[in-house]
C-alpha cells in the first residue's frame, strides 16, 4: 500500500496509467469504472469507491479512504444511523491476498467490524468469512 499520496489526484494520475476508452458496446458498468478512474480520489462518494473496489480497480489506494468512511460512520451505526453495506460488503469480499498487502488496514477494518450490530445475514456471513481469514492476533 502507498504510504500517502495527494487524495485530489486521480486513480490515472496516481497509476500513471489511462485505460483507454472503453468500446462502444460497453455495459454501464464499464464504462462509469472507467469514468470514475479519472475523478479525483478525495470526490469519490461510498458507493462509488465501493463499485471500484468491488471491481478490484485501485485498491493500494481507495482501500484506505474506504476503511477510513466505515471507521467514521460505524459509531452512529449503533445509534440507528446510517452506515454504508455496500462498503463493507466490497471490502470484505476481496481476496485475503489483497489484504495481506495491507495488514494494518485489515486489522483496523477486524475492529469496525466488531464494533457493529444488525448486519444483515449474508453480510454477517462475508464479515465472518472476512475474519477468519485474519491471523488469529489480527481480530
Amino acid at each position: 500500500m502507498p504510504e500517502t499520496f495527494d487524495r485530489r489526484s486521480s486513480l490515472e494520475e496516481v497509476e500513471g496509467f489511462r485505460w483507454p476508452a472503453p468500446p462502444a458496446d460497453s455495459t454501464p458498468m464499464v464504462r462509469n469504472v472507467h469514468e470514475l478512474r479519472r475523478r479525483p480520489v478525495a470526490s469519490l462518494e461510498p458507493h462509488e469507491l465501493a463499485r471500484l473496489i468491488g471491481q478490484d480497480v485501485g485498491l493500494p489506494w481507495l482501500l484506505p479512504p474506504a476503511v477510513e468512511i466505515l471507521r467514521d460512520t460505524a459509531p452512529r451505526q449503533a445509534e440507528g444511523g446510517w452506515f454504508d453495506d455496500d462498503l463493507l460488503y466490497a471490502l470484505v469480499t476481496r481476496r485475503p491476498a489483497v489484504w495481506a498487502t495491507a495488514p494494518d488496514l485489515a486489522h483496523e477494518l477486524g475492529e469496525i467490524i466488531a464494533s457493529l450490530s444488525g448486519l444483515s445475514r449474508s453480510l454477517r456471513r462475508e464479515t465472518d468469512a472476512f475474519l477468519s481469514a485474519l491471523p488469529a492476533d489480527d481480530v
